[in-house]
């Protein structure tokens, strides 16, 4: 087998276990490991669920991939097919998080500024927006740098809003997301280097007097222009809004009907948004008439000189790294991911310039396995390939380092307890002691990560992808949910 690393190798044996059988195979330890050998310690009370694990008969014509690994010595004790490199899903997110820490650490932080000419209460000239991927930047961000600008004595814009997205190249869909081409949910929103609200729209309905019409209004502002009604029905628990959306140049059109209960206090829905690269200068436009500012001009792309006039920091990246591991976020994780790029190598920020980024951090940290892909951040549709050996080695390094541990772990779901693991874990022997990423495809179940000790020991890293499962998930969620418990007993 194959592995590109910098660092030094040392060969040595273990017995790797496969469906059906023993074989002994090649597995190469990175020196500073701890051990010169690396070896499976076959336990008798968990192989035979490791065998059965691959042998589900509801799971026959699956591929699965599982390494589990002990991170204070660096020994595997069980291994299926763990160099096979499948289709992760959102585990993608861990290599994400992972380069994100290690490259850019946890305090880093993204700028959103508006840029300008003052003279006496007016901008004079373009007043510029411009952005460097931050992913959490929302309507309320942009109102506080409108606040900035009214202390300022500002009153008038003279000129165009001009949206500076420069950062990013003018990609907004991330690869494999045109796979989807016509799906409108918020999962698949584009990114830009400019974004508000995740590059979605939210259509919000509140119901009046039975019989009236309804509410309706779109966030962020200024970007949607609506036709039709939803009416308020007196029937309890009535809903049958529809919203249709499509594009309308640089902004959208939304075509709205149906009825909403009486009794609702509010219904939201949300799409994203088509072409989302002057969605924040609309939105900033809204916001500044809302001010009583006057904009004597349009909104248009490009770039624009002057004094910084208002300035938006994000939340540090440890803080919106939550949303990866504990909320699956795609926006996040895709704009994060193409940061990467831009951050590293020459800008403007492409994709293929951080799936290089990572590829090359994870060679160096002797955890790039043979065909293994890395073409998105976020996992989503058919765009990676890593393997389980990969997998608990990204995890070996990040529960090492000292400067990124606490944070990835943090931002992982707790079994019992938050995120995508809430309701999954709650036994005594495994709540508050597994600290995993999930993965959800229609053919992909996933889950990676930590699963912690009570005598002082560092953890237990592992892995468990199954890909074309497709019909039978929740069979492959709970086998890879046995094994799991039956580590955590086997190693409190």
């Amino acid at each position: 087998m194959r592995r590109r690393s910098s660092a030094l190798w040392l060969s040595a044996t273990a017995l790797v276990l496969l469906p059906g059988d023993v074989r002994s195979q090649a597995v190469s330890v990175p020196a500073d490991a701890g051990v010169t050998r690396a070896s499976v310690e076959r336990d008798p009370e968990m192989d035979p669920l490791v065998h059965a694990l691959a042998k589900e008969r509801a799971l026959a014509g699956a591929s699965l991939g599982i390494a589990v690994l002990d991170v204070d010595s660096g020994r595997v004790v069980a291994a299926v097919n763990e160099h096979a490199p499948l289709n992760p899903a959102s585990n993608a997110k861990l290599f994400t998080a992972g380069v994100a820490l290690a490259t850019l650490r946890g305090e880093f932080r993204y700028d959103t500024t508006l840029t300008g000419r003052i003279e006496r209460d007016a901008v004079v000239g373009p007043l510029g927006v411009r952005g460097f991927g931050d992913p959490s930047l929302s309507t309320a961000d942009m109102w506080e740098m409108v606040e900035q600008l009214k202390s300022r004595g500002i009153r008038r814009v003279e000129g165009d809003i001009v949206v500076d997205q420069r950062f990013y190249d003018d990609q907004t869909t991330p690869p494999a997301f045109e796979q989807q081409p016509n799906e409108w949910s918020s999962f698949r929103a584009p990114v830009s280097a400019v974004a508000v609200d995740e590059n979605c729209i939210t259509l919000t309905v509140r119901p009046s007097a039975p019989g009236a019409p309804a509410r309706v209004t779109f966030e962020p502002p200024g970007f949607v222009d609506f036709d039709g009604t939803i009416r308020t029905s007196d029937a309890p628990g009535a809903d049958t809004v529809e919203l249709m959306l499509s594009g309308n140049g640089s902004r959208m059109t939304a075509k709205v009907s149906g009825a909403v209960g009486s009794d609702a206090r509010l219904v939201r829905y949300t799409r994203r948004a088509e072409d989302p690269r002057l969605l924040a200068g609309f939105a900033l436009k809204a916001l500044l008439a809302e001010a009583q500012i006057s904009v004597s001009g349009d909104v248009k792309l490009g770039s624009v000189r002057g004094t910084t006039l208002a300035h938006h920091q994000s939340l540090p990246l440890s803080s919106l790294l939550y949303a990866l591991g504990k909320h699956s976020d795609n926006f996040y994780a895709e704009m994060i991911f193409k940061s990467l790029g831009g951050e590293a190598k020459a800008r403007p920020a492409k994709s293929a310039d951080a799936s290089e980024v990572v590829t090359k951090w994870l060679e160096r940290i002797g955890a790039w396995d043979a065909d293994m892909v890395i073409k998105n951040g976020s996992g989503l549709f058919d765009a990676n390939r890593v393997s389980a050996w990969s997998t608990v080695e990204l995890l070996k390094w990040a529960w090492r380092d000292p400067a990124v541990q606490p944070e990835f772990a943090a931002q992982l779901s707790v079994g019992g307890v938050d995120g995508s693991l809430h309701k999954r874990f709650r036994n005594e022997a495994t709540r508050r002691r597994i600290r995993a990423k999930t993965g959800t495809l229609d053919d992909v179940i996933a889950l990676s990560g930590y699963i912690t000790r009570d005598n002082g020991k560092g953890p237990l890293a592992f892995s468990i992808i199954w890909n074309h499962v497709g019909g039978h998930q929740d069979a492959a969620r709970r086998a890879g949910d046995r094994l799991v418990e039956l580590l955590a007993k086997r190693w409190p």
